[in-house]
């Protein structure tokens, strides 16, 4: 039987503009605190993370738990005086941020709640005041960026407002884990939120609601939001997927409603993306994928879309999750919070955003091939090539020759990552034209630096 067989060009003299935020995360590293909490802190910080969000930060011990990051942790005491220092608990929020900012990462700054999948809700629900709740918002900014109660001058960039709010009830008739106020409670509270941090902070990014899935949810919030006069630095929204393409297609009708209700300047943020097929009957396949035995088809599927959302209209992604406890995690083993397979594509894109500016490619042969190409001042360039498909049944290798117009590839590097190799130095030859052929088996990924 043949192999099939993709050719792979890439001309790093068409320059097709920066290389994008397409590496960022939800949230940070562990640090040590104890003898029985491990770190990734070392490893996290060689990633070059340049954006972490600190949403269901409190799902996670070594963060800190339910003590930080969500508004209920941080201002416990709902009947307390909103602007004295006394009522907030920042101690665990200020930890686990500094940690963040010490492995080199930025928060994104998430404003609400973490998800409550449990029968009772207590902190999803429509707060009791929703202008004081835009208080509290107002002095946790302060807090860390302008130093009130003993806070810190971080210039915190991105202030997201809530977490999906358009999620419906349960199907065993379990209020939504996420928002259990109606739309337009939530168009209250958002909109009372907003308009008090953007006059506070007009340098700021103020934005959210971090959308679920609901595009007639969006296309209603965005049109009231519009009315109201709300200013929407950025739009953050989410999907789950098992290929590529349909992240990039949503991207698309994300940037045309933007542009339909006025916000053509909004920036266009998907920050929870992952593989799932499902939330039920593949939910163990999912999390195989993500974590287990079948972790180089995750760190394949990440490679791919990375690849994919570059080309897309979206401003900057942030996979889900970075979390050291609980599940999808790609980047890190879940029991010793050493790198898997899903850390080297956020390794290698974190080397082609030095290198800066994305260069031209071209690809004759399979549809399962995704190419990025990106180039420096210097000339050093870096070509990530994966092969990525959800069917598990195809076995044969795949010949992927790759060719740089004017340059040899002879003497690169090459690092391989499939079923087998774990981002492992191969030494392909280089033949007359000075092009390399890749042995891709499916769902890999190789790292080429030139």
């Amino acid at each position: 039987m043949s192999l099939a067989k993709t050719d792979v060009v890439v001309d790093l003299n068409q320059k097709l503009g920066n290389v994008k935020i397409m590496n960022a995360v939800n949230n940070g590293p562990s640090a040590w605190r104890s003898d029985q909490t491990m770190t990734n802190f070392g490893d996290y910080q060689a990633l070059e993370i340049p954006f972490a969000r600190t949403h269901d930060s409190a799902h996670c011990h070594a963060y800190g738990g339910w003590h930080t990051v969500d508004i209920t942790g941080i201002f416990p005491d709902f009947s307390k005086d909103a602007d004295d220092p006394a009522s907030y608990d920042f101690v665990e929020t200020d930890d686990y941020l500094k940690t963040m900012r010490a492995a080199g990462t930025e928060p994104f700054y998430r404003l609400g709640q973490s998800i409550e999948h449990w029968v009772k809700k207590y902190g999803v629900n429509p707060p009791p005041d929703f202008d004081k709740w835009a208080s509290i918002c107002e002095h946790i900014v302060r807090h860390y960026n302008e130093g009130w109660a003993d806070g810190f001058k971080w210039n915190i960039t991105y202030w997201e407002i809530w977490n999906e709010p358009d999620l419906k009830p349960a199907a065993d008739g379990r209020p939504s884990p996420t928002w259990t106020g109606t739309p337009e409670q939530f168009n209250d509270l958002f909109s009372k939120t907003a308009l008090r941090l953007k006059k506070a902070f007009p340098q700021l990014k103020i934005g959210g609601p971090a959308l679920a899935y609901d595009e007639q949810w969006a296309d209603a919030f965005l049109a009231e939001m519009s009315r109201r006069g709300v200013e929407l630095d950025f739009f953050s929204w989410h999907i789950y997927a098992v290929m590529p393409e349909p992240i990039a297609e949503k991207a698309v009708r994300m940037r045309a409603l933007l542009d339909k209700h006025g916000y053509s300047k909004t920036e266009s943020i998907l920050n929870e993306w992952n593989y799932v097929r499902d939330w039920s009957d593949s939910w163990i396949y999912s999390l195989q994928v993500e974590m287990g035995e079948m972790n180089h088809k995750g760190a394949a599927f990440v490679s791919a879309v990375l690849t994919r959302c570059q080309r897309a209209p979206v401003d900057m992604l942030m996979f889900y999750d970075a979390r050291v406890s609980g599940g999808m995690n790609n980047l890190f083993d879940p029991m010793t919070l050493e790198p898997s397979r899903g850390y080297y594509p956020f390794k290698a894109w974190a080397t082609m955003r030095r290198m800066g500016t994305e260069a031209a490619v071209k690809i004759d042969g399979q549809n399962d091939i995704y190419v990025m190409a990106a180039v420096g001042p210097d000339g050093h360039a870096g070509i990530l090539v994966t092969r990525y498909l959800d069917d598990d049944n195809v076995t044969p290798i795949e010949l992927v020759t790759v060719r740089v117009e004017g340059r040899s590839l002879a003497g690169a590097t090459c690092h391989l990552t499939d079923k087998v190799r774990f981002y492992t130095e191969i030494y392909p030859t280089a033949d007359e034209n000075g092009a390399i052929t890749l042995p891709m088996k499916p769902n890999s990924f190789a790292f080429i630096e030139l």
